[in-house]
């Protein structure tokens, strides 16, 4: 008789945990660079975006909710109280929890729109300095001077060129930091702007056509992007309007009427609110998602 085959017990499979891009690096010359695509919020600032998000979300759902399991007479019950704590407290979670994301997206956003035009002024200087007769050294030096006068200590721009200043000091190639600087970056820009600078560089390209070109093409784009954001201003705060005027128009309605208000605490009622709900938030992502216009 043939002798039965021992199966081989495959190994199993190892999840792979996925590691965080770090908030910070190191250059060249052991300098604390910023990763710009990222923002990690602290303790403090997670309770205190948690609690505005946690408020917010239980106002909503004890206004759209509040008062249901009420006795025949409408007076409320012990269910009454219990479910005004369970769904207010619920709503305040979930809403606490989405608006987290939500403020570290608009804190990335506001990082990298004030790191472009602090960019932008940086090759306008550098341009500057280019068409006056320095050498490439000698610029960003001058460079770093000008916006110091411009710009506070801690801004973005003025902490880059410090990397760029010690790595030039400690004989590291230029080319290194600035690619470096847009990689953490993350803007497409200044990406380029680092590939086409080691290119001229190191081959003897025209550094004052190539810093003159990128500073008017990037001074092109930031204009576009500003006459964007002018024109779906209106249709912005219009979209927020119609996202509080439902919130606003059930508390007058249910702070006017008694009875009316009765109503919403019905199953149809309930049915009715929760779809209205639902339609208002797929209004308000499609909205954004249209209006979010990138150049």
């Amino acid at each position: 008789m043939a002798k039965k085959e021992k199966k081989v017990k495959e190994p199993k499979k190892v999840k792979e945990k996925k590691i965080k891009e770090p908030q910070y690096y190191s250059s060249a010359t052991n300098m604390q660079t910023l990763n710009y695509k990222v923002y990690y919020m602290n303790f403090a600032e997670k309770v205190l975006y948690f609690l505005i998000g946690f408020a917010v979300g239980a106002a909503v759902g004890y206004l759209f909710y509040g008062g249901l399991a009420k006795d025949e007479y409408g007076d409320p019950t012990t269910m009454t109280y219990v479910l005004n704590v369970v769904i207010s407290g619920a709503a305040g979670i979930a809403a606490g929890c989405a608006f987290l994301p939500i403020r570290t997206g608009m804190i990335l956003n506001k990082r990298t729109k004030n790191l472009k035009t602090q960019f932008r002024d940086m090759l306008e200087a550098f341009n500057t300095s280019l068409g006056a007769g320095k050498n490439v050294t000698d610029s960003f030096h001058s460079v770093y001077d000008d916006l110091k006068v411009q710009y506070e200590e801690d801004a973005y721009i003025l902490k880059e060129l410090e990397v760029i200043l010690s790595c030039m000091n400690n004989n590291v190639d230029l080319e290194i930091p600035l690619a470096d600087f847009g990689t953490r970056s993350g803007v497409d820009d200044i990406v380029s702007f680092a590939n086409v600078f080691k290119i001229c560089y190191r081959k003897g390209g025209n550094i004052k056509d190539t810093i003159r070109s990128t500073h008017i093409i990037l001074s092109d784009k930031m204009e576009i992007a500003e006459e964007i954001e002018t024109t779906v201003t209106g249709a912005r705060s219009e979209q927020y309007l119609m996202l509080i005027m439902p919130i606003l128009l059930i508390g007058m309605i249910k702070s006017m009427s008694a009875d009316f208000a009765a109503n919403f605490a019905t199953p149809s009622g309930i049915i009715a609110t929760t779809v209205g709900i639902a339609m208002f938030i797929a209004a308000y992502l499609v909205g954004r998602a249209v209006l979010n216009i990138k150049v």
